[in-house]
């Protein structure tokens, strides 16, 4: 009994101990990976952001009251100044209308004036002398009133700007949703573009933007004159307006623009290449090599150019970022660096 409770403890030995028990219990082999030790470098801090020139000034022409269209002097494309007559409805029945008070505020007054003298040697009570006064007034209202919509037959420019495409004709009849052209002042322009959120505060009335649009070789310029008072939700960005400096005949409202802002030089920003950075949601991490592991850690990020990415917090001159094989990394991993810049 004795030799064969020996025999089954040396048996069970020998297979713990044997090659292939001892190559199961190993620790899986590192991940060879490479890495970069974080160093200071120079980074200018520019970012590049789509744009939209716009007009400086700019609105659809829509009559303020219905009616048809007796005379239309809108000329498509030119330039028309403030005040200048558009259109006009028609408003025969508002000028009877006129002459009717006209005529009623005539004798109104001429029996007021009689009235003020009876007064005076007390052959009216002062009742009787106030409800013809009242009426004069009242006269002087209701004429107001109807030179008031004679007025609104009347369609003028509202700025000095240049005519759109016209969308009427005479005879037309026309109700305040009709479209009757547009009008943009074009002799001075605005470009509009949106900036990320951590940018926002270092924007200010005055910062010199440039900008480029297809067609053109020319470098534009633009001064900041005004950004939206908070930060749109949705796409975490601040709004900006600028007044573009220059004049050219490929800078036309509406054309697209690839906006180019200067914040500034960095002489120690850190750096990482940006395959070396992991999207989660909306933070961004990175793995640092940690005595042979591979661990990550949340970083704030700046400036991106074509190839790097500025760490703002999160990354300490000296860490050794891990640079390759970012999707095979788990935390604690086991690394082995094949290859450190």
């Amino acid at each position: 009994m004795l030799l064969l409770v020996l025999s089954s403890f040396i048996c069970c030995k020998s297979k713990k101990d044997s090659p292939a028990a001892l190559a199961t219990n190993a620790a899986p082999p590192a991940l060879r990976v490479e890495g970069m030790i974080a160093s200071s470098q120079s980074l200018s801090a520019n970012i590049e952001v789509p744009g939209t020139i716009l007009a400086f000034e700019t609105t659809e022409i829509h009559p303020e009251v219905s009616g048809r269209l007796v005379s239309l002097n809108i000329k498509e494309g030119t330039n028309v100044s403030q005040g200048a007559l558009l259109a006009k409805l028609y408003d025969g029945d508002l000028q009877a209308q006129m002459r009717k008070l006209d005529v009623q505020l005539k004798i109104a007054d001429q029996t007021e004036k009689r009235q003020a003298e009876l007064l005076k040697i007390q052959g009216i009570s002062q009742q009787e002398y106030d409800l013809s006064l009242l009426e004069v007034q009242s006269l002087k209202a209701d004429k107001d009133i109807v030179q008031e919509s004679i007025r609104k037959t009347e369609i003028k420019a509202p700025f000095s700007g240049k005519l759109g495409l016209k969308n009427v004709s005479p005879g037309a009849y026309v109700t305040p949703s009709t479209v009757m052209t547009s009008i943009s002042q074009v002799n001075k322009l605005k470009i509009q573009f949106n900036v990320p959120e951590r940018y926002g505060s270092r924007l200010k009335n005055g910062l010199t933007i440039s900008f480029t649009v297809d067609g053109s070789s020319t470098t534009f310029t633009a001064n900041i004159i005004a950004t939206e008072i908070e930060i749109d939700e949705n796409t975490r960005s601040l709004a900006v307006r600028a007044l573009v400096n220059q004049q050219d005949k490929v800078l036309i409202p509406g054309t697209f623009a690839k906006v180019k802002i200067v914040l500034g030089e960095n002489a120690n920003a850190l750096l990482v290449p940006n395959d070396a950075i992991l999207p989660l949601g909306r933070k961004k991490q990175i793995y640092l090599y940690k005595a042979g592991k591979g661990m990550p850690t949340d970083i704030t990020t700046g400036v991106r150019d074509s190839t790097n990415l500025e760490v703002v917090s999160g990354l300490k001159l000296g860490d050794t970022v891990i640079t390759s094989g970012i999707l095979f990394l788990r935390p604690g991993i086991n690394v082995e660096l094949s290859k450190i810049k």
